[in-house]
């Protein structure tokens, strides 16, 4: 039997990201003269990487694919200079991973969150904790809810389906789960509403962290 692989979704799941998000992108959206938007709003902007996230938050009339891509080169550029100014863990994540790792778990991270921002944030918060993988986005690499993300991870950690957990706050990640044939957990903490993980058709959702570990160990 492989050992059990625990695979994390970033933003909204592992880190509570939204303020930085929100913030850069409203800063993107000043220097054009356009109107910037909630908090709320962006909790339902993310999740479908940042090219989704810049186009959500742009008037209708401007999603343009040149003007798109313009605007997603600023948010970058300005997001990952001001990448961990609201960030913040939620509380007993830390201790969480450490507790999986002591108990033998695999751990990965797979986020539609482009490669360079996720691997620094999982470098700053995270730095102490093994990982056998870290993903984001890259060129030429389908974003979640396509599988690949999953089968990749689970090829190079030797892990099979059955033994693989998938964790995350959005239908999105239950999605990828389920395309997979994995284990699927919500995580009721982040960015989207427990109904959303329901209809997903997450196996489990977790209120909390010992919840979190209780449903991989229990």
């Amino acid at each position: 039997m492989s050992k059990k692989l625990v695979i994390f979704d970033l933003d909204g799941t592992l880190l509570n990201t939204i303020g930085d998000l929100a913030a850069c992108c409203n800063h993107m959206l000043r220097q054009r003269g356009l109107e910037e938007h909630s908090y709320e709003e962006y909790c339902h902007f993310v999740g479908n990487g940042v090219t989704r996230l810049v186009e959500r938050a742009l008037p209708e009339l401007l999603r343009t694919t040149d003007y798109i891509a313009a605007a997603r080169k600023d948010f970058v550029e300005y997001y990952y200079d001001n990448i961990d100014n609201y960030t913040v863990a939620y509380n007993g994540v830390h201790e969480l991973l450490k507790k999986l790792s002591d108990a033998g778990a695999t751990l990965a991270v797979a986020s539609n969150k482009f490669h360079s921002g996720t691997n620094r944030l999982i470098e700053k918060f995270f730095g102490d904790i093994e990982f056998a993988a870290i993903y984001g986005n890259r060129d030429g690499f389908p974003l979640k809810p396509d599988r690949a993300i999953i089968d990749l991870i689970m090829e190079q950690c030797g892990a099979t389906a059955d033994n693989t957990y998938m964790v995350g706050d959005s239908g999105i990640d239950i999605q990828t789960a389920r395309a997979a044939g994995v284990h699927s957990i919500g995580v009721s903490w982040g960015f989207r509403d427990r109904q959303e993980l329901v209809e997903s058709g997450a196996e489990y959702i977790a209120d909390n962290t010992e919840e979190l570990f209780d449903a991989i160990f229990g």
